[in-house]
């Protein structure tokens, strides 16, 4: 089994020294341009907010699996979580502000103790849309978590779940042995109670992100062949598949690096470049917390430790939206993942 970086002692688990991999060497040695030189070249420098709609809040790095390429480096031995205290100063923030999505995730966000409160805090204080980021296998994982998907419905939550791949192969050899197998079972629970299913009003998205060092292919086209395939194989519905491109940071990073890809990605991820994927980045229109209410223009950005633009306000605590919204969002290399091709985002291709 793998295990996280952190249990490993591993040196890419200090958060600094990651920054440090993606602002010296073949950047700072001038082989590649860095993304603020890129950015600069298409008028999109600073790169600048735009309105505030998505809360996404990580609750906690614990998680029931071990994924080869997680950029969050979660995993059961993570014992990081967001307390109910941290959890009650979203809910009041989302009270005061217009932000529509609570976009929820992990690890597994489901193994915090106070999960199902703050689900049902913010469904009944008519949080416009409620999304949780499950994994799929949590759902069989143990008896407690069985009833989740109806849990799910009463509270109108939207389910976006990763599977790399439709069949196992792929899905076992960067999420461990027999996770596709659960993953369709937690896909056919879902099923089961409405989700995905046509006239339910009940979403359930699917994201897919490549099995190695390159992009993943039109996300269009990708969604027609899981929805055949997963049709046609297992009886599956979904509605949406989103595309991520793989950003070179945490345990992507260390593969990168360990199978000496780490120059030949970051060249492929600036040759494929495009300014239209620029505006669409999710910092734009995104807040990340982490689990101890620190604030961050992304889920990405929380994994290096590069907090909010200070004069913005770093800690849910001082939460401002019309600072955030003037805020200089904070970028470095790893920001190239964002806008290579299509686009990525949590919410998939942007371009």
């Amino acid at each position: 089994m793998i295990k996280s970086l952190h249990a490993r002692h591993h040196q890419l688990a200090n958060q600094q020294r990651q920054v440090e991999i993606l602002e010296n060497g073949i950047f700072k040695e001038g082989k590649l341009p860095t993304f603020r030189k890129k950015i600069a070249s298409v008028g999109h420098f600073p790169l600048q907010p735009a309105k505030l709609e998505i809360f996404q809040v990580n609750i906690g790095y614990m998680c029931n699996q071990v994924c080869k390429h997680c950029h969050v480096d979660a995993g059961p031995d993570r014992k990081e979580i967001m307390t109910r205290e941290t959890m009650q100063q979203c809910l009041d923030v989302l009270a005061k502000t217009k932000i529509k999505t609570l976009d929820i995730t992990g690890g597994a966000p489901e193994m915090n103790p106070d999960f199902r409160w703050f689900v049902s805090e913010a469904h009944g204080a008519g949080v416009e849309e409620i999304l949780v980021r499950s994994n799929l296998t949590i759902l069989t994982a143990n008896p407690k978590y069985y009833d989740l998907p109806e849990f799910f419905k009463n509270n109108n939550v939207r389910v976006v779940s990763s599977l790399p791949f439709y069949n196992a192969d792929k899905t076992d050899r960067q999420r461990g042995e027999g996770v596709f197998k659960d993953s369709i079972t937690g896909l056919k629970m879902l099923n089961e109670i409405g989700y995905g299913r046509e006239g339910s009003g009940l979403i359930l998205d699917l994201v897919y992100n490549p099995t190695g060092a390159f992009l993943p292919g039109d996300q269009k086209q990708l969604e027609r062949d899981f929805k055949h395939e997963l049709k046609a194989h297992f009886g599956i519905d979904f509605n949406n598949l989103f595309t991520i491109t793989n950003i070179p940071i945490s345990r992507f990073l260390d593969f990168l690096i360990e199978s000496e890809n780490y120059e030949d990605y970051m060249e492929k991820l600036i040759n494929a470049f495009n300014p239209t994927a620029v505006a669409g980045v999710m910092c734009r229109n995104t807040i990340s917390i982490d689990w101890q209410g620190n604030l961050y223009d992304c889920d990405f950005n929380q994994m290096l430790g590069l907090k909010t633009e200070q004069a913005a306000g770093q800690h849910i605590s001082t939460f401002d939206v019309s600072k955030l919204e003037k805020r200089e969002i904070v970028i470095s290399q790893h920001c190239f993942g964002c806008t290579a091709g299509a686009g990525s985002s949590c919410q998939g291709a942007t371009a």
